[in-house]
């Protein structure tokens, strides 16, 4: 009986940490759009040129330590060596730290050097702001990783959330106040990243006092002899396989970082128009980021449920969760791309003023499909130890991505970022699909669903499309540019997703048992059954 209920908290601290990681991933999209809507396109590139600097190191330390740091104390916990867990904090701390403050240092005094190669001396002040976040990191991946490995997964989950409530609130009202009392742009991206260090603080400080609170000081008479090689070794091989699917996508910002700007002002372009461009170019992120939400969720769950369910009738039980989680990926993943593209001038318009660049933007909306599937199958591979070759392969992904920059900016501009990322992605995807059908030769979904899927996509564009028309001509034609981009976005969007799910439900792609095994698909499953029910 006791064991039940630990499963079934440890369940519903398992819901949580995804709730709450489904509003961090969507603040951290949603704030970019008043964001930009305040400093503009040039600022916007200001912010994006160093987010990805600082967002890496973050991720590694805080999500992909506080992860690892679990793992090994679960592991040790569960043998009984429960005295030895102070000591692998301590090791943990250290380490970590020290990561942290050589990252600190390179940052902070490297920032002069980064800038000039990214081609804008003036972003070094960014950096210096951005690298005092990285101080933070050792505490905030220990306490994240102890809470987790106790199966406090509340604290972990209102922690993440705080940080990023008070993140967002400082980025926006300080940016706010820079912009409003001189036209500092650069400025504005310092308080910006200001924002970042103080939302970390707060997190370690509300974590600390949790922690502080249910501290229990317990005498230890044996001490257990620890291999701290052996921990540190575990430490950073556990950290970068559980962190690096979500470094992709910053990776791919980093290399822009690096290549966007820099080639358009080798062929020709003037800098402020160069920034400008730059900045456009990166509306695309939030976008992608929403976008890939449903697949970040999937890929937090099926993790331990795969690993769970391989030690199960030597794993063949987990073969319907991934399908299931692959044929969910891709359904969402296709939807969310598709209608994106189709709405995308007018939500250009509507988030961030102008409808520039928008077939830029669209192809780059593209990238949530593969996004969503390269998640989902990495998560799957990692369920069953299956790491460092996939890791390999995002790394390879990340080259392709730099080799093709330097091939189409220069002759495509910012579309040649676009359509690099993409090729790069479907290089990744097709060498994680293979090697995942070399270890499970399994059929992830029948034909019938893929044409099922189809039909779908292909109603939605069409009767997304004719409303559009009728919209823009008819309905909506007396309102302002953008009052009317921002009526006929929202009504779009509702169309498009009504036909989609219309059709899915009726031509069962995803079966009403199925529903129920998903978050928050007990609904639709009534909602098909209804649907299909005989008249």
């Amino acid at each position: 009986m006791s064991n039940e209920w630990n499963m079934k908290t440890y369940m519903k601290g398992a819901a949580m940490l995804t709730v709450s990681a489904i509003i961090v991933k969507l603040l951290s999209a949603i704030y970019r759009v008043p964001f930009q809507n305040l400093v503009g396109d040039e600022g916007f590139y200001i912010y994006q040129q160093i987010y990805p600097f600082i967002g890496i190191i973050t991720t590694w330390t805080s999500f992909g330590f506080a992860v690892a740091l679990s793992k090994i104390l679960s592991d040790y916990k569960s043998t009984g060596k429960t005295n030895a867990i102070p000591k692998i904090m301590q090791i943990a701390f250290v380490y970590i730290g020290i990561i942290s403050i050589i990252f600190f240092l390179l940052l902070f005094f490297g920032s002069g050097f980064l800038a000039e190669a990214m081609g804008d001396k003036q972003l070094a002040r960014l950096l210096k702001a951005g690298s005092f976040v990285i101080l933070l990191m050792p505490m905030l991946a220990v306490l994240k990783g102890k809470f987790q490995s106790d199966g406090r997964m509340g604290p972990v989950a209102y922690a993440q959330v705080v940080e990023q409530i008070v993140r967002v609130t400082v980025i926006l009202l300080g940016t706010w106040i820079v912009v409003s009392k001189s036209l500092d742009l650069y400025k504005a991206g310092s308080m910006a990243m200001y924002g970042a260090v103080v939302g970390e603080l707060v997190g370690v400080i509300f974590l600390v006092i949790i922690y502080w609170k249910g501290f229990v000081h317990k005498s230890v008479k044996q001490k257990q002899q620890l291999k701290t090689y052996k921990i540190i070794k575990d430490l950073t091989i556990i950290s970068i396989s559980a962190s690096i699917s979500a470094l992709l996508f910053l990776l791919f910002q980093l290399v822009d970082s690096f290549t966007v700007f820099q080639i358009l002002l080798e062929n020709g372009m003037g800098k402020l128009q160069a920034m400008e461009k730059k900045g456009i170019y990166d509306r695309g992120q939030p976008l992608v980021q929403l976008g890939i939400v449903i697949a970040s969720t999937l890929s937090l769950a099926i993790v331990p449920l795969v690993a769970h369910r391989m030690n199960k009738e030597k794993g063949r039980t987990a073969i319907p969760f991934m399908q299931l989680t692959f044929r969910v990926a891709f359904t969402f993943g296709i939807a969310a791309a598709l209608g994106l593209i189709v709405v995308l001038p007018y939500v250009n318009e509507m988030l961030f003023q102008t409808k520039e660049e928008s077939i830029t933007i669209m192809v780059f909306c593209i990238q949530i499909v593969w996004m969503s599937l390269i998640l989902t199958l990495m998560a799957m591979l990692q369920g069953i130890g299956k790491v460092k070759i996939p890791t390999l392969f995002l790394l390879i992904g990340v080259c392709s991505k730099w080799l093709f920059n330097g091939m189409l900016i220069s002759t495509y501009g910012v579309l040649g970022a676009a359509i690099s990322g993409n090729i790069s992605l479907v290089v990744v995807f097709l060498l994680m699909l293979y090697y995942f059908k070399k270890n499970w030769n399994i059929s992830f979904a029948p034909f019938v669903f893929y044409k099922g899927i189809a039909i779908a996509s292909l109603m939605m564009i069409v009767g997304v499309t004719v409303y559009e028309w009728l919209a823009d001509t008819i309905l909506f034609d007396n309102f302002s540019s953008r009052i009317q981009s921002v009526f006929i976005s929202f009504s779009a969007v509702i169309i498009g997703a009504f036909i989609f799910l219309i059709i899915i439900a009726k031509r069962r792609v995803i079966g009403e048992k199925e529903w129920f095994l998903l978050p928050f698909g007990k609904r639709m499953a009534i909602f098909q059954l209804w649907l299909n029910k005989e008249k």
